[in-house]
């Protein structure tokens, strides 16, 4: 689904991002740890064009995407989130996954005044979608609630379920259980689970909670230094000497606290 190669993304003399190279594979849960400061989210805005690249390139299904903006990249199904929810705090739960959807009929001053009746068509079946993604979602109790009175786990949520009201091909999760309480992450788990299982979606996925990561993920890839350290399964990669040193500055004798 997505290749990257030799991806570098530098600020001045820093270099966030210093010749990662990866492949994120078609149906998979991908996972991408690392020491904080390893260039993951750097990497994550240079993939869907948040960010320019300094050099190197994206591939997504044989398409060199490099340095796409976020709205060309969305149309073509690529689609990520934040550390931090972006939802409209002032509209309800439900207004904001209906809002995403590109090409709307009513985004055109024409459209108001002569097209009303394709407007509430649309609207209608925008409606449909969006409390059958908070149903999926658990959370459709919460569908007239302000997306800014809710829980920071719901926000989640609710940004997952932005991803499902368009036709994502790959979603690039940040941090998705920052802040999550257990309960809420485990929700969160399980829709991504079935997104993936179920409607062929592809994920990746930047955690530091290494007990989501091992539930979810296969392969994982570990950054440091804004170069790709190491990828196999999350055993494998506990097992790695390089990675505990990445982590840990250690040896072997700490082995068993990576993820702790």
């Amino acid at each position: 689904m997505i290749t990257v190669e030799n991806l570098h993304k530098h600020f001045g003399g820093f270099h966030a991002v210093d010749g990662a190279s990866l492949k994120i594979e078609t149906g998979s849960i991908t996972g991408l740890v690392g020491p904080n400061g390893a260039g993951k989210t750097t990497l994550f805005n240079v993939i869907a064009g948040v960010l320019p690249p300094t050099s190197g390139r994206v591939v997504m299904d044989g398409e060199d995407i490099t340095g796409l903006p976020p709205h060309e990249l969305f149309d073509k199904g690529l689609l990520r989130t934040f550390q931090i929810a972006h939802e409209f705090s002032s509209m309800s739960c439900r207004e904001n996954l209906m809002m995403v959807p590109s090409g709307q009929s009513g985004e055109t001053l024409w459209n108001t005044w002569f097209g009303r009746k394709r407007i509430a068509e649309e609207e209608r079946a925008l409606k449909a979608k969006a409390d059958e993604v908070l149903e999926f979602l658990t959370i459709s109790h919460l569908a007239d609630h302000p997306a800014g009175a809710i829980s920071g786990g719901q926000k989640k949520l609710l940004e997952l379920g932005r991803t499902m009201m368009v036709d994502a091909k790959i979603v690039f999760l940040d941090e998705v259980g920052a802040g999550v309480n257990r309960t809420l992450l485990n929700t969160i788990g399980d829709a991504i689970i079935r997104l993936n299982k179920e409607r062929g979606y592809t994920f990746c996925v930047i955690e530091h909670d290494m007990d989501f990561i091992g539930r979810l993920c296969d392969p994982v890839i570990v950054m440091a230094e804004g170069r790709v350290l190491a990828e196999g399964t999350l055993d494998e990669i506990k097992a790695n000497d390089d990675v505990i040193e990445a982590y840990l500055g250690t040896g072997l004798k700490n082995r068993d606290k990576i993820g702790a």
